[in-house]
């Protein structure tokens, strides 16, 4: 069991292997505006799976993929297939946009994934593209509707709700869940990077949307996943999916976390909130054993914050593409 010192199981790697995202939401800039990183700097898949492979002995348990955009990523289902060939992880995930979901939703499934995180803030055409700045609904419905056709199930959809934006939306996400086994997420936007909007004007905490909810639906709170995450879940009575909500603002999940971070270009990543990271690829290219890499890991963990820091007022650090989603 790998424990930080606050005594908190890590069993969880959020594994981010490109920059690279082909949408520009409001909340996130691209790489193609904060300038995108070299080739070199990004890690090649045989580093991503040494490393993987190192945590694993350490502990970690379930990985998820993520970007940028994960599926811009050539031969992505090779780095999928030779982190299922390790045998060390219960559990291999995706976090997606969608909108190239339903071309790579088979090869997915028999890749390895076994569930998809779907990245989608609005169902309204017009203002998907207004908040994405280049999107295309139907191409995420269109693969919505092929990961669910195929079994690639419960799903997962996020929405970041942010006020006077999508707010208005969260009824008709809500309702997805209805005839579906889909999972609908609604997070409190969080202060990462420099945003397009202000944190300040458009955050909305997770008691007013409940209110909300409740005003039109009879909710029943439930179990999420098993060992999946912060979401707090509810069920519209009736309903095959469930409702979730993710505060990491108003009721945060720190004394509970369970999850470390890989960035696409190297970086052991503790903690979301803090910019403290751990350099894991100038030493591994520079010669680093295994029991090297794992003792740096390993320092991390130690080092891994007892909560969150976000800069509510000051809102600085890297972005969430570089980051990882």
């Amino acid at each position: 069991m790998l424990t930080d010192s606050y005594h908190r199981q890590i069993n969880y790697l959020r594994l981010s292997i490109t920059d690279m995202c082909n949408l520009q939401c409001i909340y996130c800039q691209s790489w193609k505006e904060i300038g995108k990183k070299s080739h070199q700097e990004i890690l090649r898949y045989e580093e991503i799976i040494r490393l993987a492979g190192l945590m694993a002995q350490l502990g970690i348990r379930r990985v998820r993929i993520t970007g940028g955009e994960p599926l811009l990523k050539k031969d992505v289902m090779y780095l999928i297939e030779e982190l299922v060939k390790l045998g060390l992880f219960e559990e291999i995930s995706l976090t997606t946009n969608g909108t190239n979901l339903s071309r790579f939703a088979a090869q997915l499934k028999n890749a390895g994934i076994a569930r998809i995180n779907i990245s989608l803030d609005s169902l309204n055409r017009e203002r998907y593209h207004q908040i994405t700045g280049s999107g295309n609904l139907d191409d995420v419905l269109l693969g919505i509707e092929e990961s669910l056709r195929i079994g690639l199930s419960p799903l997962k959809i996020n929405m970041v709700v942010m006020k006077g934006i999508n707010d208005d939306e969260i009824d008709s996400f809500s309702r997805l869940t209805l005839d579906r086994p889909v999972y609908v997420r609604f997070i409190e936007f969080m202060p990462i990077g420099h945003q397009k909007i202000l944190w300040e004007e458009r955050y909305l905490p997770t008691t007013v949307l409940k209110e909300r909810l409740s005003a039109h639906f009879n909710l029943m709170a439930t179990d999420g996943l098993v060992g999946n995450g912060p979401a707090e879940y509810y069920q519209i009575k009736g309903a095959m999916g469930k409702v979730g909500f993710i505060s990491p603002i108003s009721n945060h999940f720190c004394s509970r976390c369970n999850r470390i971070r890989l960035t696409p270009d190297g970086h052991l990543r503790l903690c979301l909130g803090q910019e403290d990271e751990i350099n894991l690829k100038v030493p591994m290219r520079a010669g680093a054993s295994d029991e090297e890499l794992k003792g740096l890991i390993l320092q991390g963990i130690r080092q891994k914050p007892g909560g969150h820091q976000f800069k509510l007022k000051k809102i600085t650090g890297r972005q969430m593409a570089v980051i990882g989603g």
